[in-house]
């Protein structure tokens, strides 16, 4: 679609254009550019960059499969489809910027690993059938983008095109087709060129237009593998190899010669690797069928319709509301053009969850739901949580999850990894909750005989009346509601299951407030709009409606022309009264206690978005952050919008970060990021807005621009991003291939302040192999950065000491110097003289000859005096140790993981024997046994033993709650 495109930047930010240009010159680039912004930072706005290219090939091969009039089924491909096409674009684009992939040759078609990275795209290949075959839609469009990224690198980074090439190299996914060689290492391909534009700079070999005498080569990037002799460079003003014979470059990445020597051939190597991203996208759905293939790109797909109930004998009515609902929506569904949709059922009780139905077959689910049977059950807790996060594993992203329960949740430690899950899908998770919190046990207990006298209760446990908060937290995140109900009216209440699983429905509002006095909040209604309602959770004393004319309506008191209030047992419906004005609407309303308003309608004009911060290490673009965005510090906001028609020409100038009560926490303005070269009538056009500092509270987004007749638009995203102190980073790209193994490689980013981390993983199919919980240690502002976790303890090595004790023992002393450092990654946590009667005195540097004592006696005078030394500061001396006292805390001492410490250990002859515990950070620990012998023989009683396993010690048990309570944490 076409979109006026507005710049209206200000010289702050072309002034950081210029800076963010000056960087790339000392940093290394290769590849077609990754996205939008690649083309920003090297001033080449006509470049085909890997995102438009697999965003091209993907919408021109689902039209052609709609078989439909191209604009008016481009309009009406859902916001599904570009959050899924966005998916595969992440991941292209991930190659470029995972430190595991963007300098691996292999990935990439460079270095001559043709072979290589062929078989490497033939398993890309293999496991997006299999994904796709097997409904595993997110992992295909995952490995597909991977797919697409070495395949279109091939084009611009290999001599296909210089041979005169006009078709695509089928050999790389077709084995059966006809192969050619790749020049041997000893073969020179390239001819040295001493300017940026190299023309002809290949060996007449290389660009022979006879088949049975041609050969492949690509360019060597950077100085790993070493570019031998006479081969061909990848080139470019970032590529230090373009310096090593034979100078120059052949890489086709860009329109601009300082980046790309054969610049000239853009063009055609971009043609190329489009074609072949479309023949892949066609033999695709030849092997898969056009109904998977375009549900793999959810294309004009009915929303999600997913339950998760709880089957208990007190959920008779909640079932049976739930199932009259489901037959309501499919048979409203059965009248559209459109797929039907997912069906997904997840039941539960105490203990048992699950399985989960999954199915596209309205009549199977409507089946699996005359199923469900409300037996068992006793206590009030049960497996919600648990039910809750399979039904977000298997349902598809921007889905709207429906959960039936009168109890609270066994498994709150779940709700961390469900409140992430639900961001990173962006579903909404809503609850209809038939129990009245504030309830004493003794009411509760008595509402359940009269109602369902065939259940038997156990015996009744005193309930905190916030035992629900959870769901009431999981339903604020994700932009969803928490509806306390009765069971008379829950069958009413469900309508909001309607209500929200409408197709192309949109959020115009949605705020929470816990004032009790009379506050206000208002919404705009555009011309694309119809079919507005207003929810509002709560108990409202007052409520006034008024539309953009002046014109009021006190929905608790009168009927009206402005909108029908339709009041049940914890939810407020209001309906707007055709026709709806357009313009700014507002609601006042009044209450004692929590409200939410959320105001959604029809509408297929909405918006995706993403952060993301620049990258520009071997590749300059801008990649999407994993997870929450990092509060305090910059960032990029990158907002497409979607389901406008060409002829519905809009522009949208700003954007605004709300906190939960709609209060403004930041305003920033857009910029498109288009080339008016490379527009396209069937795309959506990106735009970018700059974040100086992420807010450090919960917000959602608000956009806002005027359609072609100047009249505002607005739309809000209903999910509360979560800032973040903490970034998981995955590095490695795994391989996922059914019956081989994968390692996934991580790095943690602690922006806070330094702490101690527990890792734990999981997955739902319980594939890991090491699940954790890890401890690990990371300094302010640093960084954890491996696959698996520090295992290896501390170490204690002799660094001299006197070891001669005399027949009688009370008249000389012994002691040894020692260096106490981490084998790990960790660094050291604490040290603990476990057994002896002397005194260990710690060092943070190598003690002098008057600190060591040599062979000095010491009475018990003398030792005092060293204490006393040692508290005033008079000597380097940090701490004296003795038996009895607690684990010293030395984190704070060492800075980085591989500071050591040093120690002396002195006590009489007559206590021969000692032994000091070490732990490092991850909860490694040493056992250091001292003897008078020491400086000839360390031993070592069986002593190391690693943070994974289990310590059963109270001393250590004493540490661990040392360290917590210590000031680094």
């Amino acid at each position: 679609m076409s979109m006026s495109r507005i710049w209206e930047g200000s010289g702050k930010l072309m002034c950081w254009f210029v800076f963010a240009y000056l960087l790339l010159l000392a940093l290394p680039c290769m590849g077609f550019l990754p996205n939008f912004w690649s083309r920003v930072l090297t001033l080449s706005w006509d470049s085909h960059t890997h995102q438009y290219i697999t965003e091209q090939a993907i919408l021109n091969v689902t039209l052609e499969t709609l078989k439909g009039n191209p604009e008016e089924e481009q309009t009406r491909l859902g916001r599904g489809f570009w959050r899924a096409l966005g998916e595969v674009v992440k991941s292209n684009a991930a190659m470029d910027f995972l430190s595991s992939t963007r300098s691996d040759p292999v990935y990439h078609f460079d270095s001559e690993r043709v072979d290589s990275a062929t078989l490497m795209l033939r398993q890309f290949w293999a496991q997006t059938l299999l994904s796709v075959r097997a409904k595993q839609y997110q992992s295909a469009r995952h490995s597909l983008g991977q797919l697409f990224h070495s395949l279109q690198d091939f084009y611009s980074h290999s001599n296909w095109v210089e041979m005169g090439r006009h078709s695509i190299y089928l050999h790389l996914l077709q084995p059966e087709e006809p192969v050619i060689p790749v020049a041997k290492e000893d073969i020179p391909t390239c001819m040295e060129c001493f300017s940026a534009t190299c023309r002809n700079n290949l060996m007449p070999r290389l660009t022979n237009a006879q088949q049975h005498s041609q050969l492949l080569t690509t360019g060597y990037f950077s100085t790993f593998p070493p570019k031998p002799q006479g081969k061909c460079s990848h080139g470019g003003i970032l590529d230090s190899s373009r310096y090593m014979g034979a100078k120059g470059g052949i890489n086709k990445d860009s329109t601009s010669p300082l980046f790309s020597p054969h610049y000239y051939l853009h063009v055609e190597a971009a043609a190329l690797a489009t074609e072949a991203t479309q023949t892949v996208l066609r033999d695709l759905r030849d092997n898969v069928g056009d109904k998977a293939f375009l549900r793999l790109f959810s294309v004009k797909q009915a929303p999600a319709l997913v339950f998760v109930m709880d089957t208990t004998g007190s959920m008779f009515e909640e079932i049976t509301a739930a199932r009259l609902r489901a037959h309501s929506i499919i048979q409203s569904r059965a009248r559209s053009p459109a797929q039907t949709g997912t069906f997904l059922l997840v039941p539960f009780h105490d203990p048992a969850v699950g399985p989960v139905y999954e199915t596209d077959d309205p009549n199977q689910f409507m089946q699996q739901m005359e199923n469900l049977m409300a037996l068992g059950g006793g206590d009030e807790p049960e497996m919600c949580l648990s039910a809750i996060q399979l039904a977000l594993t298997h349902s598809p992203p921007l889905s709207e999850i429906f959960v039936f329960t009168d109890a609270s949740p066994k498994d709150a430690h779940l709700f961390d990894a469900v409140k992430a899950l639900a961001l990173d899908k962006q579903s909404r998770v809503t609850f209809l909750l038939t129990e009245d919190p504030n309830h004493t046990p003794e009411v509760r207990g008595r509402r359940r005989r009269r109602s369902r006298r065939r259940t038997k209760r156990r015996i009744m446990q005193p309930l905190s009346p916030d035992r629900f908060s959870l769901y009431s937290s999981l339903s604020s995140v994700s932009g969803g509601l928490t509806i306390f109900t009765s069971n008379f009216d829950i069958h009413r209440v469900s309508a909001i299951v309607e209500d929200n699983t409408a197709a192309d429905k949109v959020t115009l509002l949605h705020v929470e407030s816990d004032q009790e006095l009379m506050f206000a909040h208002s919404f705009r209604v555009d011309s694309s709009l119809k079919n507005v309602t207003i929810h509002v959770v709560g108990v409202l004393f007052e409520c006034i409606l008024t539309n953009p004319s002046g014109q009021s309506q006190s929905l608790l008191s009168e009927k009206g022309s402005l909108a029908d209030l339709e009041h049940f047992q914890g939810l407020y419906r209001i309906s707007l009264l055709f026709p709806i004005q357009q313009g700014q609407w507002k609601v006042h309303a009044k209450s004692d206690g929590h409200l939410t308003f959320n105001v959604i309608g029809d509408s297929r004009v909405d918006f995706l978005y993403y952060f993301a911060t620049v990258t520009n290490e071997t590749h300059p673009g801008l990649a999407r952050v994993e997870g929450s965005p990092v509060a305090g510090v910059p960032a990029f906001l990158v907002l497409a919008v979607t389901g406008l028609a060409p002829e519905e020409e809009a522009s949208f100038s700003h954007v605004t970060l709300l906190g939960a009560q709609g209060d403004t926490l930041h305003q920033m303005k857009l910029n498109s990021s288009s080339s008016p070269s490379l527009s396209s009538s069937f795309s959506v056009d990106e735009m970018v807005g700059y974040v100086e500092a992420v807010p450090r509270v919960p917000f959602c987004v608000r956009l806002t621009g005027r359609d072609r007749r100047g009249d505002k638009l607005e739309r809000v995203s209903t999910e509360m991003v979560q800032p973040t102190h903490v970034q998981i980073q995955v590095l490695s790209v795994p391989r996922l291939v059914p019956g081989h193994s994968t390692m996934v490689n991580f790095e943690i980013l602690n922006r806070g302040p330094a702490r101690l981390f527990s890792l734990s993983m999981d997955d739902d199919c319980g594939y890991l192999h090491k699940r954790g919980p890890h401890r690990f240690h990371v300094a302010e502002q640093g960084s954890f950065h491996d696959q698996d976790p520090d295992t290896f303890p501390p170490t204690c090595s002799t660094a001299g000491g006197q070891s001669t004790c005399p027949s009688i023992c009370n008249e000389s002393i012994w002691s040894v110097s020692l260096v106490v450092s981490d084998r790990g990654r960790s660094g050291l946590a604490a040290l603990q003289l476990q057994r002896g009667e002397g005194i260990l005195t710690l060092f943070l540097s190598p003690p002098t000859t008057e600190d060591s004592m040599g062979d000095t006696q010491l009475d018990l005078d003398q030792q005092q005096s060293l204490r006393d030394q040692t508290t005033s500061g008079d000597h380097h001396y940090e701490a004296i140790l003795e038996k009895g006292d607690s684990p010293l805390n030395v984190s704070e001492w060492v800075q980085g993981s591989s500071q050591p410490l040093w120690a002396r250990y002195t006590a009489s002859c007559c206590s021969a024997q000692a032994e000091l515990l070490v732990w490092d950070t991850a909860g490694n620990m040493k056992r250091c046994n001292l003897t008078p012998d020491q400086q000839r023989q360390q031993r070592d009683r069986s002593t190391e033993t690693s943070g994974t396993g289990r310590i059963n010690r109270p001393d250590v048990f004493f540490l661990l709650f040392v360290l917590l309570w210590s000031p680094l944490l």
